[in-house]
C-alpha cells in the first residue's frame, strides 16, 4: 500500500538546459537563424547598403572599436539580443578591453535608467503629481 507520505524513489534528474529567449526564435537553416524573412528583397538590399556604408565605408569617421562599443550600448538599450551578441563579439575582435566593454554596459544601463526617470517626470508633470519635491538641476530655472 503506497502512502503519499512514504518516501518514493526519486526519478533521475537530467540537467535541463535553461530556456533562453531570443529575439528571432525561427528555426536555424544551414547553421544560421532565419532572418529578414519579413522584409521584401528590395528593402533588405537597401538596409544592407545602409549597414555597409556605416560599418565598412572608407569614409567612416569612427574607428571600428568605437563603432562597435557604441553599437553594443545601442543594442542593449534596444534589447536586440542578436545585435548585442554580434556587436560584443566584433568589439572584442577589434581590441575592446574588458574594462571598455564594462564601461559601455554601464553607460547603457545609465541611459536606460535616465529614460525611466524622464518618462516618470513627464507623467508626474502631466498628472500634477509631486510625491518627493526636488530642487534638483532639472527643476532649476
Amino acid at each position: 500500500m503506497d502512502s503519499k507520505l512514504a518516501p518514493q524513489a526519486e526519478a533521475p534528474q537530467t540537467a535541463a538546459e535553461p530556456t533562453i529567449p531570443v529575439s528571432n526564435p525561427q528555426e536555424a537553416k544551414q547553421g544560421k537563424p532565419a532572418s529578414y524573412s519579413m522584409m521584401e528583397p528590395k528593402m533588405r538590399r537597401i538596409y544592407g547598403e545602409f549597414y555597409r556604408e556605416i560599418y565598412y565605408s572608407e569614409k567612416k569617421h569612427l574607428d571600428t572599436k568605437t563603432q562597435e562599443l557604441i553599437s553594443l550600448a545601442a543594442s542593449l538599450v534596444a534589447k536586440c539580443q542578436g545585435c548585442i551578441e554580434g556587436h560584443l563579439k566584433k568589439a572584442m575582435e577589434s581590441g575592446a578591453s574588458e574594462e571598455e566593454v564594462s564601461e559601455t554596459i554601464s553607460i547603457a544601463a545609465a541611459i536606460n535608467a535616465a529614460a525611466i526617470i524622464d518618462l516618470t517626470d513627464v507623467a508626474a508633470a502631466n498628472l500634477d503629481i509631486n510625491h518627493f519635491p526636488s530642487d534638483g538641476p532639472r527643476f532649476r530655472g
